[in-house]
C-alpha cells in the first residue's frame, strides 16, 4: 500500500493572482504534497460568475516560488481547448517546476456556463469524444516526435514540438469522472489516475466501498497498476485530525492521494487559508 499524499485544490476565482498564488507556497511550506487549481471560463449559467484567473499562469507562478509538490488543474475541460496551445502550456509549465506537472482533465461543467455561451458543443458524448482525441494529440505532440492526426474533431498535419516536458513518457494525465459513470472509468484506465466524482449535491468525496470498486474495474483492465493514481476528491476538513479518521479506508481500497477541495460559498477563501495553515 502506498503512502497516501496530501493535496489542497481550490476555485482559479479571485481578482489577485498574488493570493491563489500565495496560497501555493503556503501549501508546500504547510507540509502537504500538492497544489490544485480548478479551470473554467465562467461557471455561472447566468453568464455573471465570479472573478476568475488563468489557472496555468498562476501555477507558473507557484512553480517559481516552491520546489517539491506537484502542481496541475483538476480538471482542465479539454473539449474548450485547443490540444496543441494545452500541449505548450503543460510542458512549459512542467519545464518551469522541474517536472512537477499534473494534468487532470474532463469533458467539464456546467456545460453552458463554460461551454454553450461561446457556441461551444454542449452535449456529453461529443465533448467525450472531443476529450479522447484531445488527450491523443496531447500524448503525440508531447513526445517530441513527428506526429500527425485526423479524427472527427481534431485534424493536424505532421509537425514536431519541442522542447518535451521533463516527465517521460509525458506529463501524468489525471481522468476525473462521476460516479457510477462506465465511461471515465474506461477513460481513466488508459491514462495515469482516476478522480472519482460522488453524484448529487453532498460531498463530492464517495465512498470507500464505491471508490474501491471504480479503482479494482481499472486494475483490471491494466497490466498493472505501479505508479498509478487513485485520487479521493474530498471536501476541506476541519482538522488534519478528520482525514486520519477517514483515509485508512480509502488507502486500503486503493486511494494514493487525498486532496480536499474549497467549494466557493461563504468565507471560503480565509477557510481554506486557515485549513492550510493547520498542515496535513
Amino acid at each position: 500500500m502506498r503512502k497516501l499524499r496530501r493535496g489542497i485544490a481550490l476555485p482559479c476565482f479571485g481578482e489577485d493572482p498574488s493570493g491563489l498564488a500565495n496560497l501555493g507556497v503556503a501549501v508546500e511550506a504547510a507540509g502537504f504534497d500538492g497544489y490544485f487549481l480548478w479551470d473554467h471560463m465562467v461557471w455561472s449559467n447566468t453568464g455573471d460568475g465570479p472573478p476568475i484567473l488563468d489557472p496555468w499562469l498562476v501555477l507558473a507562478m507557484v512553480a517559481a516560488r516552491t520546489s517539491r509538490i506537484r502542481l496541475g488543474t483538476i480538471v482542465t475541460p479539454v473539449p474548450r481547448r485547443r490540444p496543441w496551445q494545452l500541449a505548450r502550456e503543460t510542458t512549459t509549465l512542467d519545464r518551469i517546476s522541474g517536472g512537477r506537472a499534473v494534468l487532470g482533465v474532463g469533458i467539464g461543467a456546467p456545460s453552458y456556463a463554460d461551454f454553450g455561451i461561446f457556441g461551444d458543443a454542449t452535449d456529453k458524448r461529443t465533448r467525450g469524444e472531443q476529450l479522447d482525441e484531445g488527450l491523443d494529440v496531447l500524448a503525440g505532440l508531447w513526445s517530441g516526435e513527428r506526429f500527425s492526426y485526423a479524427g472527427e474533431h481534431f485534424r493536424i498535419d505532421p509537425v514536431r514540438f519541442t522542447p518535451t516536458p521533463v516527465q517521460r513518457p509525458r506529463i501524468p494525465v489525471w481522468v476525473a469522472g462521476v460516479l457510477p459513470n462506465r465511461r471515465p472509468i474506461e477513460r481513466a484506465a488508459r491514462w495515469d489516475g482516476f478522480v472519482p466524482i460522488a453524484a448529487g449535491d453532498g460531498s463530492p468525496r464517495p465512498d470507500a466501498a464505491d471508490f474501491g470498486k471504480a479503482v479494482a474495474q481499472i486494475a483490471a483492465t491494466r497490466d498493472d497498476m505501479e505508479g498509478y493514481d487513485a485520487v479521493v476528491w474530498a471536501e476541506v476538513a476541519k482538522s488534519p485530525t478528520d482525514v486520519v479518521d477517514l483515509a485508512d479506508s480509502y488507502a486500503e481500497a486503493g486511494a494514493t492521494w487525498w486532496i480536499e477541495t474549497a467549494w466557493p460559498g461563504p468565507d471560503w477563501w480565509p477557510g481554506i487559508n486557515d485549513r492550510v495553515a493547520l498542515g496535513p
